[in-house]
């Protein structure tokens, strides 16, 4: 990977792609991290409670994933609206991702309550798994609608290049959060329902910080129609480049279902793993998505070019140093989540996986963030959806009908990332991502 893909100045001084950096990294990996700890706890319950955490988790985390342009797209509008100058417009913007957030969240408890049990019954195949993983998702998704009015306020404050805020509220919320889970999951005897209440808890107290925050800035709270159709028109290509992104995840869950309970375990750990490592590569996305929309908001082109190159290489630094890390904890680490012995003799099948895909990782997810902030969204949904059709899930499916376990499901991830890297250093090399204005959507 060479480091000059673009033509372009470095113009941004490296602290201040790491001063929104560092602290998105701490919003990004606050989340991941209370699961990793939901899943250290739960783990001591047993494989049958991990398993039905790793179903229902996925679920509820598929949910907000689908929904990433209440983050995500807000930041690429309100960072060009910044950039050129309107702080209160790009506040705006979170008003009615904000709104937005409510209604598709409020639906989406009502229908997962319905359909909870179904759900879990397609994904694992395994009676005891389907209601361990229905009765944590029920509790759980009191916390959707939460979910999605914290994802539009990282997407707003992120926009007027805001992180230390985000930092501090998710902070609190899950560190309440991580206290109650031991203590509701084993002191209260509540077993796995207690670490769903936990983890509304946890929602609840970091949305209520948001909300407060956009009545702070003294704009306008009225909802406004045409500005929310906007958003869901860039909205549109980010969801279904997030169903492609469902499709795999929600298809390895299933074929390792399968597989075993132990391989739905060990799947579970470093997916989460992975997850955990994928918000913290992204924390450059995020310091790169603001600097990027505010740059071609304010018509610097050649500014937000040369922060293509600038944040690829601090993301294949970082990325090696975190393939590396988790080389040499590969002996200790898995057994913090899981005194399994079947779980652990699996997980070793996925984690050489996990660790080999960290620089490419770190390079992606640094693009993905140009992309993002450019508001490119068209060609992110097409890279997905090609990746995916071509790549993870015919690798997948292949795995559960010649028996190739998590080695196979790993396997089509690996082809996914290199077919997604591959089209997004074309796309940064072709500079067509790099459109000036106030609004690209």
């Amino acid at each position: 990977m060479g480091v000059g893909v673009v033509q372009g100045d470095e113009r941004v001084p490296a602290r201040r792609v790491f001063g929104l950096a560092v602290p998105a990294l701490g919003v990004l990996a606050v989340e991941p991290l209370y699961v990793l700890v939901d899943t250290a706890v739960v783990g001591h319950l047993g494989a049958l409670p991990l398993a039905g955490l790793a179903i229902g988790g996925l679920v509820l985390a598929q949910i907000a994933f689908q929904l990433t342009f209440l983050s995500y797209g807000t930041t690429a509008r309100a960072s060009r609206l910044y950039g050129a100058g309107r702080r209160a417009d790009a506040v705006a913007e979170g008003v009615q991702a904000t709104w937005l957030a409510l209604a598709v969240g409020v639906l989406l408890l009502v229908l997962g309550e319905v359909f909870a049990g179904p759900i879990t019954s397609v994904l694992t195949g395994n009676a005891e798994v389907a209601d361990a993983a229905a009765r944590w998702l029920r509790i759980a998704l009191f916390g959707a609608p939460l979910i999605l009015v914290t994802a539009a306020g990282n997407g707003w404050m992120r926009g007027v290049q805001d992180t230390a805020r985000p930092l501090r509220y998710v902070l609190l919320g899950n560190a309440l959060s991580a206290v109650l889970c031991p203590v509701l999951v084993f002191g209260a005897g509540w077993g796995l329902a207690g670490s769903a209440v936990a983890n509304v808890a946890a929602q609840l107290v970091a949305a209520s910080l948001f909300l407060r925050a956009l009545v702070t800035e003294r704009v306008s709270l009225r909802p406004v129609p045409a500005k929310m159709l906007a958003q869901l028109a860039l909205g549109r290509d980010l969801v279904v480049r997030g169903l492609a992104f469902q499709a795999c995840f929600v298809s390895a869950a299933a074929v390792a279902a399968r597989t075993s309970t132990s391989a739905v375990g060990a799947h579970q750990v470093v997916l989460q793993l992975w997850f955990f490592v994928a918000m913290a590569l992204d924390s450059l996305a995020i310091a790169a998505q603001s600097l990027v929309g505010a740059a071609l908001g304010a018509g610097e082109e050649r500014r937000a070019r040369g922060l293509a190159n600038q944040v690829a290489r601090y993301g294949l630094v970082f990325g090696t140093g975190l393939g590396l890390l988790f080389a040499a904890l590969s002996w200790v680490l898995p057994r913090a989540f899981t005194p399994d012995a079947g779980v652990l003799a699996e997980i070793p099948h996925a984690w050489w996986f996990f660790v080999a895909l960290q620089p490419a990782a770190g390079v992606l997810f640094a693009f993905d963030g140009v992309l993002f902030g450019a508001g490119d969204a068209a060609f992110l949904r097409n890279s997905s959806v090609f990746a995916a059709v071509l790549g993870f899930l015919p690798l997948v499916w292949l795995s559960l009908a010649l028996g190739w376990g998590l080695a196979g499901i790993w396997t089509g991830l690996t082809a996914f990332m290199v077919l997604r890297l591959g089209t997004a250093l074309v796309r940064i090399r072709s500079g067509r991502w790099a459109v000036t204005g106030a609004v690209h959507a």
